[in-house]
C-alpha cells in the first residue's frame, strides 16, 4: 500500500469520528492556496489569470493556519500558484506539521535548490512535484524548455535529504495509454517516488488552452488501457481503489466537492478549486450556504466532463469506509 501506515490510521480514525458524530459533510483535505502567483505560465492553468494586484498578494501565516484549524481537516495540500514563492511558506508548513496535519506542498520544483534548506523532513510532510509527462511532453505542458530536467534533479535531491516525495501528473486528450505508462513507469521504477497522484485534465474556464481537456469517455478509455497488464497494482498510486475504479469507468459516484474544499486569498471557494461560484468568509458558511446538490455530472453542464479527484476521491473514500470488503481491499492496496 502506498499510503504510510501512520497516515492511514489517522485518516481512518478521523472518518470514524465523523461517522459517530453523524456529520454529513466534513473535509478530508483542504486545498490551501496562500498565493496565486507562479514562476511558470502553463497553458492549461487558470490560476495565473488573476488581476496583477491579486497576484502580488501573499496570505499571512495566521490566516492560513486559522483556516485549517477552523475546518479541522487532517490533510492539507498547499498549492497556488507556486507556493515556494511565498516568503513564509516554510513557517506555514512547520505550523501545520506541529499540529500533526499531513501536508503536501505542491511545486513545479524550480525553486527547490534555493528553498530546501528551510524545510525539515517529517512523516507529516511531503513535497508533491508536478510531472506532466516525460521530458518533451512535460516541457511542452509547462510552456518552458528544461523544466523537466530541473524537476528530476530536485526530486533526487529531495529524496537524498530524506524527505517524502510524491508527484502529481495531469493527463490531456493528447495523451495515449503508452504516454501514461511511460511517465508512471519512470516515476515509479526509475525515480522511485513514494507516491503518485494522477488527474484527468479539467477545463479551467480561464485556461489559455481549451482544446486539450479530456471528456468522460476519453478518460475511462485512457486509464482502462493504461492500468492493464498489472500496471495499476504495480504502481504506487496515491488514490483509493474505488477512485481508480471510477477512472476506469467500473464505478460511478456523485460529486462530493465539500470533502476537498479550497481556501485562498479570496476565501472559501464555491464549490471547488476548479470552479468559481463565489466565496464564503468562513468554512461554516461554505458548508451551510452552498447548494451542493446543484453540482456534479448530470447536474451542472460545467461538470459534464469532470472526473477530478477533488470531487470524486472523497466519494470513493466514503464508499470504501461504508463497506468492509472495500476497506479490506484498500488496506491491501489493491
Amino acid at each position: 500500500m502506498s499510503m504510510p501506515l501512520r497516515q492511514s490510521l489517522r485518516i481512518g480514525g478521523y472518518l470514524m469520528r465523523q461517522k459517530l458524530a453523524r456529520r454529513e459533510k466534513f473535509p478530508l483535505l483542504v486545498e490551501l492556496e496562500p498565493l496565486f502567483a507562479c514562476n511558470l505560465k502553463c497553458a492549461g492553468c487558470g490560476k495565473i489569470q488573476q488581476p496583477a494586484s491579486l497576484l502580488k498578494q501573499r496570505m499571512p501565516v495566521e490566516q492560513a493556519i486559522g483556516a485549517i484549524e477552523e475546518c479541522g481537516a487532517p490533510m492539507v495540500s498547499i498549492a497556488g500558484g507556486e507556493p515556494l514563492m511565498h516568503p513564509q511558506i516554510d513557517v506555514i508548513v512547520a505550523e501545520l506539521v506541529k499540529r500533526k496535519k499531513f501536508v503536501f506542498l505542491c511545486t513545479n520544483a524550480l525553486l527547490i535548490p534555493k528553498k530546501l534548506d528551510k524545510f525539515k523532513p517529517s512523516p507529516y510532510f511531503a513535497f508533491a512535484v508536478h510531472i506532466d509527462g516525460l521530458k518533451e511532453r512535460h516541457d511542452e505542458s509547462v510552456c518552458k524548455d528544461g523544466v523537466f530536467d530541473e524537476a528530476v534533479a530536485a526530486i533526487k535531491e529531495i529524496k537524498r535529504r530524506g524527505f517524502r516525495v510524491t508527484t502529481n501528473t495531469t493527463f490531456f486528450n493528447t495523451d495515449t495509454p503508452q504516454t501514461v505508462i511511460d511517465v508512471l513507469d519512470y516515476l515509479n521504477d526509475d525515480l522511485k517516488v513514494d507516491e503518485m497522484m494522477i488527474s484527468p485534465a479539467y477545463a479551467y474556464e480561464k485556461a489559455p488552452d481549451q482544446e486539450h481537456f479530456l471528456g468522460v469517455t476519453e478518460t475511462t478509455e485512457l486509464f482502462r488501457k493504461a492500468f492493464d497488464n498489472g500496471n495499476r497494482r504495480r504502481w504506487r498510486l496515491n488514490h483509493s481503489p474505488l477512485f481508480l475504479d471510477f477512472l476506469e469507468g467500473k464505478k460511478d459516484f456523485s460529486c462530493t466537492a465539500w470533502g476537498i474544499p479550497s481556501y485562498s486569498l479570496l476565501g472559501w471557494q464555491r464549490p471547488c478549486y476548479l470552479m468559481n461560484d463565489g466565496y464564503a468568509k468562513t468554512y461554516r458558511e461554505l458548508i451551510e450556504e452552498t447548494d451542493w446538490d446543484a453540482y456534479g455530472r448530470g447536474k451542472d453542464p460545467r461538470c459534464a466532463n469532470c472526473m477530478a479527484h477533488c470531487g470524486y476521491e472523497p466519494s470513493a473514500v466514503l464508499a470504501t469506509t461504508g463497506s468492509l470488503r472495500e476497506s479490506l481491499r484498500a488496506l491491501r492496496g489493491i
